[in-house]
C-alpha cells in the first residue's frame, strides 16, 4: 500500500511538474497578459494584436490600443481623435519603414538558393519566391531561410518571369504560361509552342496574367478559362517591363523609351508617356496610393509621372548606368528602392527623385554556415556622397537584376547562386 501510495504521489508530482513546464504565453490569463501588454508602445502592441487570435481578443476587449492612442494624441497636443486608429497605425508603420530605409543600420543575410544563377524574385506576406537559370522556382520563408516548396518547369523549359499569390504560382515560359497550384499540381497553356509571340515579362493579378511580348503587344490570359482573352497593342517595339493597377490599368515600358497605359475594361490605350532621353526602359512600378508611375532606363535615368494628369513630375540621373529593378512597399508613398548593374542599392524620395541613401556591403562575406542555414551574415554600409563607386570592389557588389521590398527589408538577386536579404533597423 505504501509503495502504491508513493507511486501515486510520484506520478502526481511528475504530472504537475510537466504541466508547469508546458506553460506558455497562450496559457496566461487575461489579466496577466494585460499587464504585460501595458509595457509596450503603441506600434509593438499593434504587432501583438495580430500574432494570434487569443492575443487579439485580449487586446481588443481591454481596448488597450484605443487607450494608448488617446495617450499619444494627448502627448501630441491633440484633444480629439482626428484620424481612425487603423489609419494612424498604418502611417506610423510607413514612417518607421521610411526612417529605417533612409537612416537605419543594415544587416545583410546571404544564402545559397539555387545551383546556378538566380535573377528573379517576388515577395508577398513574408514569403519569397526566386527563380532563374536552373529552371526551378523555390518558395522561401524569410523567418528562417528554409525552402518551403519547389516548382520545376516542364521539359526543362527556360523560365522567363513569374508571379504568385496565396494559392498559385504563375510562370512565363517564353511562349507558354504555366500554373503551379500550391498543392503541387501543374498545368500548362497554351498547349503548343508558338501560340503567341515570345514573352519578355509578366505580371499576375488574379484572375488574369498579362504577358509583355517581343512584338509590342500585351496578351491577357484568364487563369480559369485558360484562354487568351484579349491582345492589346502597346508599343511598336518589344515590351520590356510591366505593372498593373487594381483599377485594371496595364502599364508597360518599351525598348523605345516610352511607357504605354491601357485599360483592361475598355481595351483602349489611355495614354503614352515619354522620357526625355528616349532610352530603353528596363524597370517599371506603379504606386496606387499616390497615382505615380516610376521608370528606370539603361542610361541610369529615373522618370516619374502622375497618371491623373499624365504629366512628368521629375526626371533624375539615379545611376551612371543600367537600372534593372525598382520597387516600393505597397502603401509607402515616400521611398523607392532601386538596383542596377553597378550593384549599389539606392533609396530615392518618390516625390522628388532625390537619392536619400546609397548602400553596399561593408566588406567581404565569409562562407561560414550558421545553425539557421544562412551562408553569411554581414553589415551593410551607407556610402557618403564623395565615395566613388569604383573604389568598392566588384566582388561585393554584383549587379542587382531584381529586388523586392518588404517592411524594413529588401531582397536582391544578382544572377549568382546566392540570395541577399537586407534588413533595416
Amino acid at each position: 500500500m505504501e509503495s502504491s501510495s508513493a507511486g501515486n504521489k510520484k506520478m502526481h508530482l511528475h504530472t504537475h511538474g510537466s504541466s508547469r513546464a508546458r506553460t506558455t504565453g497562450a496559457r496566461l490569463d487575461h489579466n496577466v497578459l494585460c499587464i504585460i501588454f501595458s509595457f509596450l508602445d503603441l506600434f509593438d502592441l499593434a504587432h501583438c494584436s495580430v500574432v494570434c487570435k487569443s492575443w487579439h481578443v485580449v487586446i481588443n476587449r481591454s481596448k488597450l490600443l484605443q487607450v494608448f492612442y488617446l495617450k499619444q494624441q494627448q502627448l501630441d497636443g491633440s484633444t480629439s481623435l482626428e484620424k481612425p486608429l487603423n489609419v494612424y497605425l498604418e502611417e506610423l508603420a510607413m514612417e518607421r519603414h521610411r526612417l529605417a530605409l533612409a537612416r537605419g543600420s543594415v544587416v545583410v543575410n546571404q544564402w545559397r538558393g539555387h545551383s546556378v544563377g538566380v535573377n528573379r524574385c517576388r515577395m508577398k506576406r513574408g514569403l519569397l519566391i526566386t527563380g532563374g537559370g536552373d529552371k526551378v522556382m523555390r518558395l522561401w520563408s524569410l523567418e528562417n531561410y528554409k525552402c518551403l516548396e519547389e516548382y520545376s518547369t516542364p521539359d526543362s523549359t527556360s523560365l522567363v518571369d513569374f508571379d504568385f499569390d496565396e494559392s498559385k504560382i504563375v510562370g512565363l515560359l517564353g511562349t507558354r504560361i504555366c500554373i503551379w497550384r500550391r498543392d503541387g499540381a501543374r498545368s500548362v497553356f497554351p498547349p503548343r509552342d508558338g501560340t503567341f509571340s515570345k514573352g519578355l515579362c509578366m505580371r499576375y493579378l488574379d484572375p488574369e496574367a498579362v504577358v509583355g511580348c517581343e512584338d509590342g503587344t500585351a496578351r491577357v490570359f484568364d487563369m480559369y478559362s485558360r484562354k487568351c482573352s484579349r491582345i492589346l497593342r502597346m508599343h511598336s517595339g518589344p515590351v520590356t517591363c510591366l505593372c498593373m493597377s487594381d483599377d485594371q490599368l496595364i502599364l508597360s515600358g518599351s525598348s523605345l523609351g516610352s511607357v504605354s497605359i491601357s485599360s483592361l475594361s475598355s481595351d483602349q490605350q489611355v495614354s503614352k508617356l515619354r522620357t526625355r532621353d528616349s532610352t530603353d526602359i528596363r524597370a517599371l512600378c506603379f504606386n496606387p496610393c499616390s497615382h505615380l508611375v516610376f521608370a528606370g532606363s539603361t542610361s541610369g535615368n529615373m522618370s516619374c509621372w502622375d497618371v491623373r494628369t499624365m504629366r512628368i513630375l521629375w526626371e533624375k540621373r539615379a545611376s551612371p548606368n543600367v537600372l534593372y529593378s525598382l520597387q516600393h512597399l505597397r502603401n509607402d508613398s515616400s521611398t523607392l528602392v532601386v538596383g542596377g548593374i553597378d550593384g549599389i542599392l539606392r533609396v530615392l524620395n518618390q516625390n522628388t527623385g532625390e537619392i536619400v541613401s546609397r548602400i553596399a556591403l561593408a566588406g567581404n562575406i565569409s562562407s561560414s554556415r550558421d545553425k539557421d542555414g544562412v551562408v553569411a551574415r554581414t553589415r551593410g554600409a551607407r556610402l557618403a556622397e564623395d565615395v566613388h563607386i569604383d573604389s568598392i570592389p566588384k566582388i561585393i557588389r554584383p549587379p542587382i537584376f531584381c529586388l523586392a521590398v518588404g517592411m524594413k527589408k529588401v531582397v536582391t538577386t544578382h544572377n549568382t547562386k546566392f540570395i541577399r536579404l537586407w534588413k533595416f533597423s
